[in-house]
């Protein structure tokens, strides 16, 4: 079995593959980097939702003043992540949209600021404009895509965002392949382009390579 992976997966989530006998193609379709900016017009609470702009502020000079700030993020890793540096994360949930209900339903009052990057879905301002509540943005990173020809037949895609789908996409078709995605977000990115899609239960890489085990062992 050819299983392929859209992102270079760290060794300790490669093992369980191997070990179990796939072969495993893997590339980065999908870059990021950190961007300059500002940390100015600063609200009362955080929103991230992602690593990557965890990731972009622990590299600011002025990031201890934010540790005074409530936060709330999309993400168990991000969670972890924003934590072991001295956060306060008041909630976290799987997905986007789990969390603007949270915030629009208890947190209302307050207000925010969301460090975002360029290719972010729309769900969350979407639902805190609708909600009325007071936020603001600050771009903190840069998604590029990196498209790649596959040139040899594999049985399962491994996919950990829409931006790596539209990526793959640029380059590839989806035939018969099995589609293993690493939430419903990116599930959706598919569109009509195949039926033949897992989720995993939990959002994270590790679920998903849980999924292609337990579907062809």
């Amino acid at each position: 079995m050819k299983i392929l992976s859209t992102k270079i997966l760290a060794d300790y989530q490669k093992k369980p593959l191997i070990d179990a006998g796939f072969e495993l193609i893997e590339n980065d379709f999908i870059s990021t980097k950190t961007k300059s900016f500002d940390l100015k017009n600063i609200n009362e609470s955080l929103i991230f939702s992602s690593q990557n702009a965890v990731e972009s502020i622990l590299q600011h000079p002025d990031l201890e003043k934010l540790k005074t700030k409530k936060v709330y993020c999309v993400g168990l890793k991000t969670k972890n992540l924003l934590a072991d540096n001295g956060f306060e994360v008041v909630a976290y949930t799987g997905y986007a949209s789990d969390l603007a209900e949270i915030i629009t339903l208890i947190y209302k009052s307050e207000s925010f600021t969301f460090f975002s990057g360029n290719l972010r879905r729309d769900t969350l301002p979407e639902a805190l404009k609708e909600a009325e509540i007071t936020f603001n943005e600050i771009e903190v990173y840069e998604t590029t895509l990196t498209p790649h020809k596959i040139k040899i037949p594999v049985d399962a895609i491994l996919f950990f965002s829409p931006s790596g789908i539209e990526s793959y996409l640029k380059e590839n078709n989806i035939k018969k392949e099995m589609c293993f995605c690493i939430g419903e977000t990116t599930a959706s990115a598919l569109g009509n382009k195949t039926k033949n899609i897992i989720i995993a239960d939990q959002p994270t890489v590790e679920n998903v390579i849980e999924d292609v085990i337990e579907e062809y062992k």
